[in-house]
């Protein structure tokens, strides 16, 4: 499958090649974006041609989510370019950006669990038949073109009754590209396929990604995993904070260094000499004398509390006690009030 991934990600490279003189099918200049005092995004870029796959990456709170919402039309920009087909537009909604060929596929699906595949595959799209009040779905046609659509994904569904929440996650991601095809999309957007996937379903659709590329689709796929980014990716953008830390083309950047920007690079290198130091200290111990791991050593001449001395003349049960909370001096406690048995302090001589 790997093999496969790689030699399809050449052929599209070479036709996004071939294609490098037409216009971006969707290109972003400096997008920056606010969100009252907060900002979301400043400075980013982002460019989608037909047969290439563009991989965002970013940790969490890294602005990839701001930025998949501008792009299919849910909030404005308020800094920056945004171009489709080489024409500046300002989008007020998804369905606007749909129109246009931008379909976004979320990562929660927007799928109705309980409806049927076909049904959820035409929602929002729904094939009728009749006119006035005879009109009605056509649910013989919306049955066979879902199934057709899916076989030419790769995907043979057999049952296109059964309801879409009772398929794996990777068949439902795979249904969400098909339909995106369907309906004529010129850019896929991807949000996290792979995230809530296993290892065989996180393969399974990565393979319909770089199909929906090799089908001449401009595709943006917003990842947080390296590795899945590097298997299909054509071109990588890292987002840091709002703000682009990276852009690199395939053959300039390997897996390695790709992981190593992602992960901080430098802020990384230093959590692990610092975990690297507490693990030298916890395997060898300052000696005697010396300050502490965290450079504070223990104070002198403070006693530990089982080495206090009792005050002098605590009370006993029966009396006073000696000095030091010794005895009286006949070594016998006292059974009147001073130190030699009388009942008060005067009479401790007789």
């Amino acid at each position: 499958m790997t093999d496969g991934m790689r030699t399809a990600g050449a052929a599209g490279g070479g036709a996004a090649a071939a294609g490098a003189g037409e216009a971006p099918l969707l290109e972003l200049t400096g997008i920056g974006k606010d969100y009252g005092a907060v900002r979301a995004l400043e400075g980013v870029s982002l460019t989608v041609r037909a047969g290439e796959i563009t991989c965002v990456l970013g940790d969490n709170g890294a602005g990839k989510s701001t930025l998949i919402k501008i792009v299919s039309g849910l909030h404005r920009h308020d800094a920056g370019t945004y171009r489709i087909g080489g024409e500046e537009v300002v989008l007020g909604s998804p369905r606007e950006a749909l129109d246009r060929g931008i379909a976004t596929v979320h990562q929660d699906l927007a799928v109705v669990p309980l409806m049927p595949v076909w049904r959820n595959f035409f929602l929002g799209s729904e094939l009728t038949r009749g006119r006035g009040p005879l009109r009605r779905l056509d649910v013989r046609a919306m049955r066979a073109t879902t199934r057709d659509a899916l076989l030419r994904m790769g995907i043979d569904l057999h049952d296109v009754d059964r309801p879409i929440g009772t398929l794996s996650g990777g068949q439902r991601q795979c249904t969400a590209i098909a339909r995106a095809v369907h309906f004529g999309a010129k850019v896929l957007v991807l949000d996290e396929p792979t995230a809530a996937l296993g290892v065989k379903q996180a393969g399974v659709v990565l393979k319909y990604v770089a199909a929906a590329r090799d089908a001449g689709l401009g595709v943006v796929l917003i990842t947080h995993n390296p590795h899945h980014a590097h298997l299909v990716g054509d071109r990588f953008v890292l987002l840091k904070r709002g703000t682009m830390a990276g852009s690199h083309a395939r053959e300039e950047i390997s897996l390695e260094e790709l992981t190593r920007q992602m992960a901080g690079g430098s802020e990384l290198e230093q959590i692990g000499h610092e975990l690297e130091r507490a693990s030298l200290r916890r395997r060898d111990p300052a000696p005697d004398g010396a300050p502490e791991p965290d450079g504070v050593p223990e104070p002198d001449g403070v006693p530990e509390p089982d080495e206090v001395p009792e005050p002098d003349g605590v009370l006993g049960p029966d009396g006073v006690l000696g000095p030091h909370g010794a005895p009286g001096s006949d070594g016998k406690q006292a059974r009147g009030g001073g130190p030699g048995g009388g009942r008060n302090p005067g009479e401790g001589g007789r």
